[in-house]
């Protein structure tokens, strides 16, 4: 089991950047699933949208802003918007960053390395959870 897939067996708290309340949206299905199954699902959303929750859980427009520990950053953002992301998540010292299938940003995630953070790019966190961790 590699790191990242290790992290997500042990994670409780996942911080789901680019959640909203839109339920039509794959970041919407995956966190459902995630909820689903059992992990604290954090909303995060830089813009502004029709709910002060999602999926029962207060919605934050930034990674500091929210309270309390972080251990996985699962992120649903274009690859050029993933670098301030990253760039938080170390800041707020979430254990790991987790880009979905289509992200990859290596330059920040060498950062995020560096700072002793757990990362994968390109990769589905309910696909690895349903494949690997069931």
């Amino acid at each position: 089991m590699d790191a990242a897939t290790e992290l997500l067996k042990e994670a409780k708290t996942i911080a789901v950047v680019g959640l909203d309340s839109r339920t039509d949206r794959v970041a919407y299905r995956i966190a459902s699933y995630l909820k689903e199954h059992g992990y604290r699902i954090i909303p995060v959303h830089r813009n502004l949208f029709p709910a002060d929750e999602v999926l029962g859980e207060k919605a934050y427009a930034s990674l500091r802003d929210v309270p309390g520990k972080i251990d996985l950053v699962d992120v649903f953002v274009r690859p050029d918007q993933t670098t301030p992301i990253i760039e938080d998540a170390i800041a707020v010292g979430a254990k790991g960053v987790w880009l979905q299938v289509g992200i990859t940003n290596p330059e920040a995630l060498k950062k995020a390395a560096e700072a002793g953070l757990v990362t994968t790019e390109d990769r589905c966190t309910m696909v690895t959870h349903r494949d690997e961790l069931n």
